[in-house]
């Protein structure tokens, strides 16, 4: 199987393109917030669009849920899927779908920039400021998800790359999810710092009082961590781990992408 990914921070259109480029690659399976998705029809997974906080629906979308990740790796095996485009916010989102569903490396790598214009950005982005979400399947097949939810059709028309050059219609829904409707959420960067600094606490790997700070930015956070480190300790190995799991508890607990933690060892400790 050949894996192509798909990456943009949260609002910039990648289920709006994905047709258009799965199209262009030849691709006939996507996977998208949870959903394995063949030529416009649902197959297996459940959408994070139906998850009732964006925390749920991250856990969701990156197929966390042992059962959930089982039914797509099993519908996948059956359908003998030779290629397939998956949708991320970050190549670390791509990497934990790929360990969850046990798919081979990556082949390519295209950014949202590779595809849309900057005014499609910026217009997907004033969408997504609205709570508006695009899914890459028509009205009749979301309807099986979002059962209740607010469901709006978008249809985009453009010719296939192939022999007899014949038309095609891709629909395309927008939705507004449950935590959508529910209002904004803004995280400190407070917070961050607080789970960075009892995952540190906890891994008795550090010093009592390690220095942290975080940026945050539409592409995800950035982690900065001082501190000395405990005498015997593997340091390279340990920290290693160590910066393994701050990204997956921030990410599990925040819904919000880690791209980078970066630690600096200052000096050892008895």
């Amino acid at each position: 199987m050949e894996v192509y990914a798909l990456v943009g921070p949260s609002g910039t259109g990648k289920s709006h393109h994905a047709t258009d480029l799965a199209d262009e690659l030849q691709i006939s399976y996507i996977i998208d917030d949870g959903l394995l998705i063949h030529n416009g029809r649902k197959i297996a997974g459940q959408s994070a669009k139906n998850e009732p906080t964006m925390v749920a629906a991250v856990k969701r979308a990156i197929f966390l849920d042992q059962d959930h990740a089982e039914s797509v790796r099993k519908a996948l095996a059956l359908a003998r899927v030779k290629r397939l485009l998956i949708l991320g916010t970050s190549e670390h989102m791509i990497d934990r779908i790929v360990g969850a569903l046990q798919l081979p490396p990556v082949k390519q790598v295209i950014f949202i920039q590779d595809v849309a214009t900057e005014k499609e950005i910026e217009i997907a982005k004033a969408m997504r400021s609205e709570g508006k979400h695009v899914i890459p399947l028509p009205v009749v097949e979301v309807r099986k998800e979002l059962p209740t939810g607010w469901i709006d059709p978008v249809i985009s028309f453009f010719k296939r790359k192939s022999k007899d050059e014949q038309a095609r219609v891709n629909e395309k829904s927008i939705v507004r999810p449950v935590f959508s409707q529910l209002g904004k959420v803004i995280i400190s960067e407070h917070v961050f710092i607080g789970l960075a600094r009892h995952i540190a606490l906890e891994a008795q790997l550090f010093g009592p009082n390690p220095k942290i700070t975080v940026r945050t930015s539409d592409l995800g956070a950035t982690i900065q961590m001082e501190s000395r480190v405990r005498y015997g300790v593997a340091i390279q190995r340990e920290v290693m781990a160590f910066q393994k799991n701050v990204m997956e508890e921030i990410e599990m607990y925040t819904g919000v992408p880690v791209r980078t933690v970066n630690v600096r060892i200052s000096g050892v400790i008895q």
